[in-house]
C-alpha cells in the first residue's frame, strides 16, 4: 500500500498540471473572445437614432398656407420616439403663450396630449395623421376633455355631423359624441364605444359613458388635459407611453404581420393638441379637443415600439432568475438575445435577494439563478460563486411642480407657475426625516399628532430643505402630501438596507433618529426612533431590510366603525420600485379621497392622478426606472460631502470605491463609512453592483451550462447600452473591466461544475474562481478577515494585489501596469485576461489536488 501512495501521487501532480494548463487556455481564449465583444460591444454602444430626440413644428407638419392655429410658431421636441416600450418620454416645447390653470373652465392657451393608434383613412398617403377615433381621450374629468358634449348653435364642421344629433328646435343646442374605436377585434370588427353615430343615438347607449369605459378610465388613461407654458411660451412634461399591456385599446407595440410576411411592431402616434382662449362659438375652452375646431390644429409625432412579447421558441428550456429587482429592467432587454438560436428562457422573479441566495447555496441537485447585491450570510460555508452582472442605483425621484405663493413670490417664479423642477438635493438627515414619517402631512388628517408638534408640514416647508436648495423653492406654497414622505416598496431587499445603511453613516442623521433635533427644533417621530428612551415601543432596529411604519396614529373612517385609516392605509406601500417609479410619473401620490360606503365591500378610495402643473410627488425607485419613466433623481450628499445624481460617471466613480465589506472577497459594496468612499468626491452614494450567485456543486449540468451562458451574455454583449433589444437599457453603468473578467472566469467555473471529497469543508467565505473581487480597490490578502485558508490561486491573487496597495482615486482601476501611451496597441482585456487564465490553471491545478479531500454534500 505504501509503494503505491507515492504512485498515486505522482499520477495526481500529472493530471494536476495538465488540468491547469488545459482549464488556464481555455480561460484565456474564453476572456480573450469576451474582451473583444467587449470592446466591440462598448464601440456599438452610442445612442443610436431610435434614442434621439425628434423635433416637429406646427408650420412643418401642415405646410406652407396653414393659417388659425392658437400657436402658429409651436414648436415640439420629443425625448424617444423609436424602440419603445411601456415607458415615460419627455415632452417639451417652445412657441406657445402664457398659460391660465383650469378653474371651471379648461384654462386658456395650453396643450392636450394624447396616445391614438390609427391612421386617419382620409389623409394623402404621403402625409399620413392620426385618426381622432383612435385616440385615448376624455377620461380625466376636467372641462374641456370630454369625448361627448353639447355645442353651440354655431354652424357645426361638416368632419362632425356624422357623431353629431342636431337638438330638436332653435333652443336645443345639438350633441356631439366622438366614439373610441379599439385597436381590438370581434369577429373581424374593430370594437367601437361609442353614443352617436350616422347623425343619430345609438339605440341601447342611453346611459353609455364614453368617457369610462371597458378599454381605459380616469385611473388608467395616460391622456395630459393640460400643460402649460411659461411667460415665454416655453414649457416641458413627462408623457406615460402605453403598450398593448397597458392599454388594449391602444394596442401598441403587438406583433402585427407586415406585407412581406414578416412579424413587425404596430406602431401609434403622440399627438399633441394646442387650446386658445375659447371654443368656436363659445367664450372659453369648454368642449373636446377631438371637436374638429381643436383637432384640426392637434401636431403628431409616429410612435415606434419593440414587439411585444419575448419572441423565444416555443418549447425551449426555462430557468428562473430569483432576486433584486434592480436587474429586472436589463434582463427584459436581454432576454430576446438570450434565448435566441435555441437558448434558454430566464424567467425574472423579483424577490428578497438573502432568500434567493439561501436556496441557491443550498442547492444539491438544480436551483434558481440568484442576483443579490450581498453575499451569503447563514450559517455553514458560502459555496456559492459571484459573478458581477449589473451596476445600478437607488433614487429618490420626484415629480414636482411649481406653485408660488401669489402674495409673497416675485413676478418671475409667478410666471413659471405649473412649470416642472428639475433639482433637489437632500442630505441623509433629509432622507431619514421622510424615512421616519416626521413631517406633519406624513401621518392622516385629524389623528393625533402631539408627537409631531412644531415640525414642518413638509420637505418642501422644512428650513434645512431650503437652506441647501435652490432659492425658488423658498417662493413655494406647496402643501402637498406627497412630499412628506415617500412612496416606498414593500417586503424586504438589499435596498432597504442599503438606504439604511447610508443614512446611518451620518452623524447628523443618527442624532436625528435617536431624538435630537436638528437646529431649526425638529424632531424625530418617536414611534420611528432609534433611542428607547424616546420611542414609546422600544428602539426601533435600523439598519434594516424593510421600511417600517412604526407609528400607530389613525382615524376610524366610521365613528367607532370599520375603515381604520392608518400609516399604512394612508400612505400605502407599492409592489416595487418600478411601480414607484411609474407613479411618480403620473403624478399619482396615491392619497385618499375618502370611505366610499357604496363600494363592494366599503373601501376607501384613492385621487386620481394629479395633472402636470399640480404634481407633487416623491417616490423611492431606481435609476433604470427613473430614466425608464423620464422623473428626476434628487442629488444626494455623498461621503464626500459632494451632492451627486445617478448619473453612469457617478455610478463609474461609486464602483472604483468599493471594496469587500467581509470575508467574502468576490463580492464588494459602496461602504460609506470608508476612506476610499470618503475620497471619491464624485460618486454616487446609492450605487449598488448585481451579481449571479451560482452553486458550482449542483449536479444538474445543464442548469449550469445555462447559467454560465447567462453571466456570459450579461457581462460581455449585455452591457452595451442602447435602447434596442438585448442592449444594456439607459440608468444602467456598464460593468468595468474588471468585473467582467471576474464574471467571465466564474462562468466558466459554474460550467465545468466542483465536486467534493471527504475532508473537513473551509470554514471561510473564499473564492473558489480565483478571480479576486469585482472592485476598484484590491483584494482581500491573505491573513485577513477571511477566517480561513484560501485557495492557492486567491492567495496568489491577494499577495499580488496587496503588493500594488493602489488607492481608490475615483476612477475604474485599470491593469497592474504602467499608464498607457498613445504607441501601445489596444489590447482590450488581455492585460487583466492573462494573469487571471494563469491563475484559473494554478486553481484548476490545486482543485484536482484538494477536491478529493473536501467533504460530499448528501
Amino acid at each position: 500500500m505504501r509503494t503505491a501512495l507515492p504512485q498515486r501521487r505522482a499520477r495526481r501532480g500529472l493530471i494536476s498540471g495538465l488540468t491547469g494548463v488545459i482549464i488556464g487556455g481555455f480561460v484565456f481564449a474564453s476572456m480573450t473572445a469576451a474582451g473583444v465583444m467587449a470592446s466591440s460591444a462598448s464601440a456599438a454602444g452610442e445612442p443610436g437614432s431610435d434614442t434621439r430626440p425628434v423635433t416637429i413644428t406646427a408650420a412643418d407638419y401642415y405646410g406652407e398656407g396653414h393659417e388659425g392655429e392658437p400657436f402658429p410658431d409651436l414648436k415640439l421636441t420629443v425625448s424617444q420616439t423609436a424602440g419603445l416600450g411601456a415607458q415615460g418620454i419627455e415632452i417639451s416645447w417652445e412657441g406657445g403663450k402664457k398659460s391660465t390653470p383650469p378653474t371651471g373652465t379648461g384654462g386658456e392657451n395650453f396643450l392636450q396630449f394624447a396616445q391614438c393608434w390609427g391612421d386617419d383613412p382620409t389623409a394623402p398617403a404621403d402625409k399620413p395623421r392620426p385618426d381622432r377615433t383612435t385616440c385615448q381621450y376624455g377620461a380625466a374629468g376636467t372641462t374641456g376633455t370630454s369625448r361627448y358634449g353639447f355645442r353651440s348653435n354655431e354652424p357645426i364642421p361638416t368632419q362632425d355631423l356624422s357623431y353629431t344629433v342636431p337638438g330638436p328646435d332653435s333652443l336645443t343646442p345639438p350633441q356631439t359624441s366622438v366614439p373610441f374605436v379599439s385597436s381590438t377585434t370581434r369577429d373581424g370588427v374593430h370594437e367601437r364605444v361609442e353614443r352617436i353615430a350616422n347623425g343619430a343615438f345609438v339605440p341601447g347607449t342611453d346611459t353609455l359613458d364614453v368617457n369610462q369605459n371597458q378599454f381605459f378610465s380616469q385611473y388608467t388613461t395616460n391622456e395630459i388635459s393640460w400643460a402649460g407654458s411659461a411667460a415665454n411660451g416655453t414649457g416641458s412634461t413627462k408623457f406615460e407611453v402605453q403598450t398593448a399591456v397597458q392599454s388594449r385599446g391602444l394596442g401598441c407595440g403587438r406583433r402585427v404581420a407586415a406585407a412581406d410576411g414578416t412579424e413587425t411592431a404596430q406602431s401609434c402616434w403622440l399627438v399633441a393638441i394646442p387650446r386658445g382662449t375659447a371654443d368656436n362659438g363659445e367664450v372659453a375652452i369648454t368642449q373636446s379637443g377631438l371637436f374638429w375646431d381643436s383637432w384640426q390644429h392637434h401636431v403628431a409625432v409616429r410612435l415606434d415600439f419593440r414587439p411585444l412579447g419575448s419572441g423565444c421558441e416555443i418549447g425551449a428550456a426555462e430557468r428562473q432568475v430569483v432576486g433584486s429587482e434592480l436587474l429586472a429592467t436589463a434582463v427584459s432587454s436581454w432576454q430576446p438575445s438570450l434565448c435566441s438560436d435555441g437558448g434558454d428562457i430566464y424567467n425574472m422573479i423579483t424577490a428578497n435577494e438573502a432568500d434567493a441566495v439561501n436556496v441557491a447555496n443550498a442547492a444539491t441537485d438544480t436551483a434558481p439563478l440568484a442576483l443579490t447585491s450581498r453575499p451569503y450570510s447563514g450559517e455553514g460555508a458560502d459555496d456559492l460563486i459571484y459573478a458581477p452582472v449589473g451596476l445600478s442605483a437607488v433614487t429618490v425621484s420626484f415629480a414636482i411642480d411649481r406653485f408660488p405663493n401669489p402674495v409673497t413670490a416675485p413676478e418671475e417664479a409667478l410666471e413659471r407657475t405649473g412649470l416642472p423642477f428639475t433639482s433637489m438635493k437632500l442630505t441623509p438627515r433629509l432622507v431619514a426625516k421622510l424615512l421616519s414619517y416626521s413631517y406633519l402631512y406624513s401621518l392622516p388628517n385629524d389623528a393625533p399628532k402631539d408627537h409631531l408638534a412644531g415640525n414642518p408640514i413638509n420637505l418642501l416647508a422644512d428650513p434645512e430643505f431650503l437652506e441647501i436648495n435652490d432659492p425658488e423653492w423658498a417662493d413655494q406654497a406647496i402643501a402637498g402630501i406627497g412630499v412628506s414622505d415617500m412612496l416606498l416598496p414593500q417586503g424586504r431587499s438589499d435596498v432597504a438596507l442599503a438606504l439604511w445603511n447610508y443614512v446611518l453613516a451620518d452623524a447628523d442623521a443618527r442624532a436625528f433618529l435617536n431624538g435630537e433635533a436638528d437646529r431649526w427644533g425638529m424632531k424625530v417621530n418617536v414611534f420611528s426612533s432609534t433611542n428607547a428612551e424616546v420611542n414609546p415601543n422600544g428602539a426601533l432596529a435600523l439598519p434594516s431590510e424593510s421600511f417600517p411604519k412604526s407609528d400607530p396614529s389613525k382615524v376610524d373612517a366610521i365613528p367607532g366603525g370599520a375603515g381604520e385609516l392608518n400609516l399604512i392605509t394612508w400612505r400605502p406601500y407599492t409592489n416595487d420600485l418600478d411601480t414607484s417609479g411609474y407613479l411618480a410619473l403620473r403624478g399619482d401620490a396615491q392619497t385618499v379621497i375618502g370611505w366610499d360606503t357604496n363600494a363592494n365591500p366599503p373601501r376607501y378610495t384613492r385621487n386620481p392622478r394629479s395633472l402636470p402643473g399640480s404634481q407633487a410627488v416623491i417616490a423611492l425607485t431606481d435609476s433604470a426606472a427613473s430614466e425608464k419613466y423620464q422623473i428626476v433623481s434628487a442629488a444626494l450628499k455623498n461621503p464626500a460631502g459632494e451632492f451627486t445624481t445617478p448619473t453612469t460617471e457617478a455610478m463609474t466613480a461609486a464602483a472604483a470605491a468599493m471594496a469587500p465589506a467581509g470575508a467574502q472577497t468576490q463580492v464588494s459594496g459602496f461602504d460609506t463609512t470608508s476612506e476610499a468612499a470618503r475620497g471619491a468626491s464624485s460618486a454616487y452614494p446609492l450605487t449598488m453592483p448585481i451579481y449571479a450567485a451560482v452553486n458550482p456543486y449542483m449536479t444538474d449540468a445543464d442548469a449550469r451550462g445555462s447559467y454560465a451562458a447567462f453571466i456570459r451574455y450579461a457581462a460581455g454583449d449585455g452591457q452595451a447600452p442602447g435602447a434596442k433589444v438585448g442592449q444594456l437599457p439607459v440608468g444602467y453603468a456598464p460593468i468595468p473591466e474588471n468585473w467582467r473578467s471576474q464574471s467571465v472566469t466564474a462562468a466558466n467555473v459554474i460550467e465545468s461544475g466542483l465536486t467534493r471529497s471527504s475532508a473537513p469543508a473551509p470554514t471561510a467565505n473564499t473564492d473558489p474562481t480565483g478571480a479576486g473581487p469585482a472592485t476598484g480597490s484590491v483584494p482581500v490578502a491573505p491573513g485577513s478577515s477571511t477566517g480561513g485558508a484560501a485557495p492557492a490561486a486567491a492567495a496568489v491573487a491577494g499577495e499580488t494585489a496587496a503588493a500594488a496597495a493602489p488607492v481608490a482615486s475615483g476612477e475604474v482601476a485599470g491593469a497592474l501596469t504602467s499608464a498607457a501611451t498613445p504607441a501601445d496597441p489596444n489590447s482590450g482585456g488581455l492585460a487583466v485576461t492573462l494573469p487571471v487564465a494563469l491563475l484559473a490553471g494554478l486553481a484548476s491545478a490545486g482543485a484536482v489536488l484538494i477536491i478529493p479531500r473536501l467533504p460530499r454534500r448528501t
